[in-house]
């Protein structure tokens, strides 16, 4: 937007576009507007989602990427946006909405989904190119345009899903209901090793890490972390054998297909960070991981047969390992995970949007997350009261 265009607050003719394939945005114009700070809302990530069939109709997303136009035709703002016949992949349950819904009388489904499939990762969900004038009116008119769109098509509600600051006050400021979740994460406090982030522990939990990292280390198994186009086309073969056997194990469904994973490593290069266990020169357990510009965040996780705390040496210890060599601040381990507390992940706040084109479901759904709200801030609280570090530790 150029000094002399007027934002969405002061015009009428801003447009909203909706494409079938982030192809038809391209790389150029989606990346402006995503920027490189999380490569979950990259161009590369959700290409691969799409080119891999991984996001199709097979699999219940419909590909409907939204594109805010300046008045003169100009894409000032992107949303990855999809509908949904079901509400599975997310990570956020609404599910009991949409059966009180359809018990009354109504139609839950379709909706819109603003996300990123299959990734409970917090992130922008607004995209915003960063020449404009006013980012968060543009932000908040995206919003507001994409309840319009969903009125228009006859769909029932608009959901955004983990979403960042920036994305959850736009989605606030038009009008959407914020909803709260909790998730675990791991702070780098200037850390120079991993022995430096023990020391801010307690000394029973410091002991109990020890503990876990000597019984998974001293297993016969050896582990090797690569990058990019460092990862063969064998390691991917055996990541996905585990990524199916952890999908069979939690009675899920294997949305992510097999070309998805060394789609990543050619279109994110190092950004994509695959931890691998070996046992006598065979991969025996994966940890896939994507690393932003200051956090890594944990994705995928699967094993070959039982191995004492290999989950946790491989998904939380070694991604400590990485961050302090790598100087990141954060890792986010994904969702869910009580146990992740006493390794010294604490429990963070997450939010998401939702709108309704119906206003006696909107009422309903409001009293709701008032009562949830203050339940689950409760329980962040009690939560975070098992913090396994020193009480005399800042962290």
């Amino acid at each position: 937007m150029s000094a002399s265009t007027p934002p969405p607050s002061e015009a009428t003719d801003w447009t909203l576009t909706l494409h079938a394939s982030i192809h038809e945005i391209g790389p150029a114009e989606w990346d402006a507007c995503a920027g490189d700070e999380n490569p979950f809302v990259s161009f590369g990530f959700l290409s691969a989602l799409e080119d891999s069939g991984s996001v199709a109709d097979r699999t219940g997303w419909l590909v409907r990427h939204a594109a805010l136009r300046a008045p003169n035709g100009t894409i000032a703002a992107l949303a990855p946006l999809y509908g949904k016949a079901h509400s599975m992949g997310e990570y956020v349950f609404d599910q009991s909405w949409a059966r009180a819904y359809e018990a009354a009388g109504g139609h839950y489904y379709p909706k819109f989904q603003c996300a990123v499939p299959f990734s409970p990762v917090p992130g922008p969900r607004l995209l915003v190119r960063p020449d404009q004038v006013e980012p968060q009116a543009v932000a908040r008119a995206l919003a507001s345009a994409l309840m319009q769109a969903a009125g228009q098509l006859g769909l029932s509600s608009v959901h955004a899903t983990f979403c960042d600051d920036a994305s959850m006050e736009a989605f606030e400021s038009a009008g959407y209901l914020k909803r709260l979740g909790i998730q675990y994460h791991w702070q780098n406090q200037g850390y120079a090793s991993f022995e430096d982030f023990l020391n801010a522990l307690s000394s029973r939990k410091r002991k109990a890490i020890r503990k876990e990292r000597k019984t998974a280390q001293t297993a016969g198994l050896t582990f090797v972390t690569r990058q990019g186009a460092d990862i063969t086309a064998a390691d991917w073969k055996a990541f996905y054998r585990f990524y199916q056997s952890t999908v069979d194990r939690k009675w899920g469904s294997a949305y992510l297909s097999e070309s998805f994973f060394p789609m990543l490593s050619e279109r994110l290069g190092n950004s994509v960070v695959l931890m691998l266990a070996e046992h006598e020169g065979r991969p025996v357990a994966g940890a896939l991981n994507l690393m932003g510009k200051d956090t890594l965040f944990g994705r995928n996780w699967g094993c070959d047969g039982e191995w004492p705390f290999l989950h946790f040496e491989l998904c939380y210890y070694q991604a400590i390992d990485f961050a302090i060599a790598h100087g990141l601040t954060r890792v986010e381990a994904g969702a869910q995970g009580e146990h992740k507390i006493q390794r010294g992940y604490l429990p963070a706040l997450t939010r998401s949007a939702h709108a309704f084109l119906d206003p006696g479901l909107g009422r309903a759904v409001a009293a709701f997350l008032e009562e949830e709200r203050s339940a689950l801030l409760d329980e962040a609280e009690a939560l975070a009261a098992g913090s396994p570090y020193r009480q005399d530790d800042s962290s």
